[in-house]
């Protein structure tokens, strides 16, 4: 489970190319056309002359990050961090197959034109060829990293027929729709659930022949009722029709589907193990391993087990197909890694959280019967990323809490941690202005100034740490991916959200030295208001759902409170000299309807009741009220900010003592995207362009 950054990257939305096609209104003369110079979008250089953003195009900015303390690491586990980074890359490709089964071969068609392209490389088109293969590179595929839609190219079919000449390249009708055509694998996840959700989704966790009554009816016919322990079923899989025409999983280890890729990881998590820190974390590894070698979701409950148990060490990691947000139905997971570093100066002042899990399970506003006996297991460290790869690179949460199954975090506990360098370099990325654009009054910007820094850490951190280790299910209702099914991960996201901000303004965050005043609770109010009723929508376009989980949360957050609170006055729209702007009236009363929504929501999960949870979505989380869409559009596009940041990963160097045997790790900061995409293609291909039909 997952924090997204909120505020810090607050910015204009550059529709171009995230949904209708301008190609087809560009013509291959005016790609030809010398192109305009635009500014690179690069920040100024910091005191210490480091430039932490690179460019921006689209709407899109790349960042670079620092690693604290890698340097205190000795030598020893500065070679674990290289060996769980190798590893991590090594599985890169897998997350582009998984978003969509053409990806590898769009990718690797635009590579060999982009390196093999002796041209004019001034001209409009190339420009806009450049743009489109970057977009791809940054969401791992076709399909936009947020919105889900399928990213258009605006140079023309000409100007890339021209392209695939100079460079003899090929591409079949097939591929070459999947770039044009707009019908074709025109959304990744469908999750409106009056559509196919499965048949209108181009994520390639289904065959393409498979509907959604089959994958329901398959998931179900695995579910064990008598056990207490599930396995995350189909976690790790792709469901397919066989050549006797009945459904079956194709399981992802070695010998099964991304089998190349997977050999290369387990190669270098065998080399980490060599640099284990303690006993536990060898264990860890070597239950990874296994699961990775046999598909088997028993060893991967093993392994989150060894994985939750082992707090001791400096170094982290996390790795393997985890979250479901891209599966429609919420069973399998995305690949994804990161490899961390403890910050153990911020980790000991945010340590109280951990201290006081109990007093937090206890006050929540739940039903009595919906709260936890006992709290266990719960660690919470801030801590410094060394690399990221799959679903966490290059756009990156700021807060992770795993293991995602309910019945481990129950018995054995949880993991929660903030990327805190991370947050680092989205702060000092900046993206200024749209405080000032969207604020209410100048006391509103005031406040924001002084608290929300340290107000968006104290939400990312109870999210995490608090609010998804918080509440059980009935007896004998089921996981909620079973139970209220495409809503699950907006309502466990929500939840999570609504346990920060429940808690933000309760006086225990001061006498616990969290905060100095509730003035720092006040302003995460405002920030979350105006984020979740207006400026999220800069996001999207014109006209188009929310349809990302975290978007959704806090849109049925923001919109339910501002609802059940209109005829009190506790939330007022203002207009003035027309624009709107949203001011919270009474922050005790707003804190009342967040605790009120809390309740519900843990109910709908702890019964799963999915009615409701389709009703609480459905109702307000999904329509944008386009006046104000088109509202926040405008006032945003004139601020000319990215909305979205992701990541330049640093460059590990191993150095070795002898064949095996690593002397030492150097770490450099690479400040280009592009070179730094084409080298992971040339050093972590492993996986062939067409996976569709390698069987089990």
């Amino acid at each position: 489970m997952r924090n997204y950054f909120l505020t810090a990257c607050a910015a204009a939305l550059f529709i171009t190319g995230c949904g209708a096609p301008e190609g087809s209104e560009t013509t291959t003369a005016d790609d030809w056309a010398v192109a305009q110079e635009t500014p690179s979008g690069a920040s100024e250089p910091d005191a210490d002359g480091f430039v932490w953003q690179t460019e921006q195009f689209a709407d899109l900015k790349l960042i670079r990050y620092q690693v604290p303390g890698f340097d205190q690491l000795d030598e020893r586990q500065q070679a674990l961090v290289y060996c769980l980074n190798q590893a991590g890359l090594s599985g890169r490709d897998i997350m582009y197959d998984q978003n969509n089964r053409y990806n590898l071969r769009v990718r690797h068609l635009l590579e060999s034109i982009y390196t093999g392209f002796e041209g004019d490389r001034t001209t409009n088109g190339w420009v806009r060829f450049e743009t489109y293969l970057k977009r791809i590179w940054f969401s791992n595929g076709i399909h936009h990293h947020y919105s889900n839609t399928k990213i258009q190219p605006d140079f023309s079919e000409g100007y890339f027929d021209e392209l695939l000449a100079a460079t003899n390249q090929t591409v079949t009708d097939e591929v070459r729709a999947v770039i044009f055509n707009p019908e074709v694998e025109a959304k990744k996840v469908e999750q409106d659930g009056t559509k196919g959700l499965v048949e209108n989704s181009a994520v390639n966790f289904y065959g393409p022949d498979v509907t959604t009554d089959e994958a329901v009816a398959f998931y179900e016919s695995l579910v064990d009722g008598s056990t207490r322990t599930p396995v995350e079923y189909s976690l790790n899989s792709r469901l397919v029709r066989n050549a006797g025409g009945e459904i079956e999983e194709q399981t992802y280890k070695i010998g099964g589907l991304y089998s190349e890729a997977i050999e290369q990881i387990v190669f270098w998590l065998n080399q980490a193990a060599l640099y284990a820190e303690n006993d536990k974390q060898a264990a860890a590894l070597r239950n990874l391993i296994a699961y990775y070698e046999t598909g088997d979701l028993v060893k991967w409950q093993l392994y989150n087990i060894n994985w939750v148990q082992d707090t001791e060490g400096d170094v982290d990691y996390i790795n393997g197909f985890i979250e479901v947000y891209n599966d429609p139905l919420g069973y399998t997971g995305s690949y994804e890694t990161v490899v961390q570093i403890k910050d153990f100066d911020a980790s000991e002042r945010m340590k109280v959280l951990m201290d006081n899990a109990q007093w937090f399970e206890d006050n929540m506003p739940f039903l009595p019967e919906h709260k936890k006996d006992e709290v266990v297991g719960i660690t919470y460290n801030v801590v410094n990323v060394a690399g990221e790869a799959g679903d966490a690179s290059p756009s990156t949460p700021i807060g992770v809490n795993l293991p995602n199954s309910n019945w481990i975090r129950v018995i054995h506990g949880s993991k929660s941690v903030s990327l805190g360098n991370i947050v680092q370099a989205y702060d000092q990325a900046g993206g200024g202005g749209m405080l000032s654009e969207f604020a209410h009054d100048e006391q509103e910007v005031a406040m924001a100034e002084k608290h929300s820094s340290l107000a968006g850490k104290l939400h990312t951190a109870m999210h995490e740490v608090i609010g998804h280790a918080s509440g059980k299910l009935e007896e004998g209702i089921g996981e909620p991916k079973q139970t209220i099914k495409e809503y699950s991960s907006t309502l466990e996201e929500g939840r999570a959200d609504l346990v920060a901000l429940y808690f933000m303004l309760d006086e225990k965050m001061v006498e616990l030295g969290l905060m100095e005043s509730l003035e720092t609770g006040r302003a995460e109010y405002d920030s979350y208001i105006r984020n979740g009723m207006m400026l999220q929508l800069r996001r999207l376009e014109l006209g188009a759902n929310i349809e990302e989980a975290h978007m959704r949360n806090r849109a049925w957050i923001s919109h339910w409170c501002f609802e059940r609170g209109a005829e009190s006055g506790i939330i007022e729209k203002v207009v003035r000299d027309g624009n709107t702007y949203l001011d919270v009236k009474d922050y005790e009363a707003l804190r009342g309807l967040f605790g009120e929504l809390l309740q519900e929501v843990q109910r709908i999960k702890s019964q799963g009741d999915y009615d409701a949870a389709k009703a609480l979505v459905e109702g307000y989380g999904v329509q944008a009220d386009p006046a104000i869409h088109q509202e926040v559009l405008n006032r945003s596009e004139k601020l000319g900010i990215a909305p979205y940041g992701g990541f330049i990963n640093p460059e590990m160097e191993a150095v070795y003592l002898e064949e095996g045997v690593i002397a030492e790790v150097n770490v450099t900061f690479p400040d280009n995207f592009t070179e730094q995409m084409l080298r992971y293609s040339k050093l972590y291909g492993f996986l062939p362009l067409n996976n569709e039909f390698v069987a089990n």
